[in-house]
């Protein structure tokens, strides 16, 4: 089985999208109707593209690309402005795999099932910047269907990791059937207060806080035929992606993956600068000096990513204190209470109260 993954890209923006030259990207394809969607939900369609700093006539272009942390954004706005919490989890649940545009046509072209799945990860890079997607044979036997964001700026993305993995479950159904299900669904972000709708949209136990985002499934299905095969259609899409794509970058944004991997350590407690050496396999002295060069210490790093992290999960009002200490690798409630004052100059409730009192 091959097992495959997105290298770190830098961007080349598209003026239109607002973003400077170095910002990430997506294609404006994976907003393919979203300002219809946006209307069904009794969305004002100008002011949420308004706050995510985005044309509306740019989402679904085939070949435009709009800023990552912009799309993310329009998402986040969505849900808020509509009042719909769940807005990215059902978009990605109605959302056809030919939406994708090249990318998707690509996918639902390839010969069989475990092939349209190399197909979307080996032209992932053409689609989205600053971002991992790979799948491989888990331990215990279930292939798994992995993605997470690894732009470490972009903290609201829970919308995005819940359109994203229906989107990727319609490439499975377009090939098993309308009523096919995973075994089961993880999810990076925190339990949401209506997480039964979760199960309901894919079929399957959900689970939340995961160490990525991620559709596990049984390999049996793999070497299933796609109904709609046809390779001179997939390659000539992979041909276009790759003219349309920026050029990979062969240096990995060392920093950028620290700060990922101590978002995704941090619940079972704060990770050491050693285990994240490890885990990425980068020598000590390296870490060091990037770190100086960047005139951070791994501490003040840990401490960037738990602030924006307590920040954002202080605003989501049904996560208690308790839990958020606990996601922010804190064993005590008073060691986050004091962390979060001196990051604020506010105690965490008053914080909240304040938030949503403006």
């Amino acid at each position: 089985m091959l097992e495959s993954s997105a290298t770190t890209l830098v961007a080349r923006q598209d003026s239109g999208s607002g973003a400077d030259d170095h910002a990430p990207g997506v294609l404006a394809s994976a907003a393919t109707g979203i300002v219809d969607y946006i209307e069904r939900n009794s969305g004002d369609v100008d002011r949420i593209f308004g706050s995510a700093h985005i044309l509306p006539d740019m989402a679904g272009s085939p070949t435009l690309k709009l800023r990552l942390s912009a799309f993310c954004r329009l998402f986040e706005e969505s849900a808020c402005q509509t009042g719909n919490e769940n807005f990215g989890l059902w978009f990605g649940n109605q959302f056809q795999p030919r939406d994708l545009g090249m990318w998707g046509y690509a996918a639902v072209s390839a010969p069989t099932l475990g092939a349209a799945l190399e197909c979307l990860v080996g032209l992932f890079r053409y689609h989205q910047e600053s971002s991992v997607m790979q799948w491989r044979l888990d331990g215990d036997g279930l292939a798994r269907l992995e993605y997470q964001i690894t732009e470490p700026s972009i903290v609201e993305r829970r919308q995005d990791a819940e359109l994203s993995l229906g989107m990727f479950l319609n490439v499975l159904r377009e090939c098993c059937g309308v009523r096919w299900s995973p075994e089961e669904v993880h999810f990076e972000h925190p339990k949401p207060a209506f997480a039964k709708e979760h199960e309901a949209a894919f079929g399957a136990p959900v689970y939340f806080s995961q160490r990525t985002n991620a559709l596990l499934f049984r390999p049996d299905d793999l070497t299933r035929p796609m109904p709609s095969r046809d390779l001179r259609l997939l390659a000539v899409m992979q041909t276009c992606l790759e003219q349309l794509g920026s050029r990979p970058s062969s240096e990995h944004l060392l920093l950028d993956r620290m700060r990922t991997a101590v978002r995704m350590r941090l619940p079972e407690g704060c990770p050491s600068l050693r285990q994240i050496a490890e885990e990425l396999r980068a020598p000590l002295s390296v870490i060091h000096q990037d770190l100086s060069a960047a005139g951070l210490t791994y501490k003040e790093m840990v401490e960037a990513v738990r602030r924006d992290l307590a920040i954002s999960y202080t605003r989501q009002q049904h996560l208690s204190f308790s839990e958020i200490a606990m996601l922010l690798g804190y064993s005590e409630l008073s060691a986050f209470s004091r962390a979060f004052r001196r990051w604020t100059g506010a105690a965490p409730r008053e914080y909240r109260a304040a938030a949503f009192n403006t």
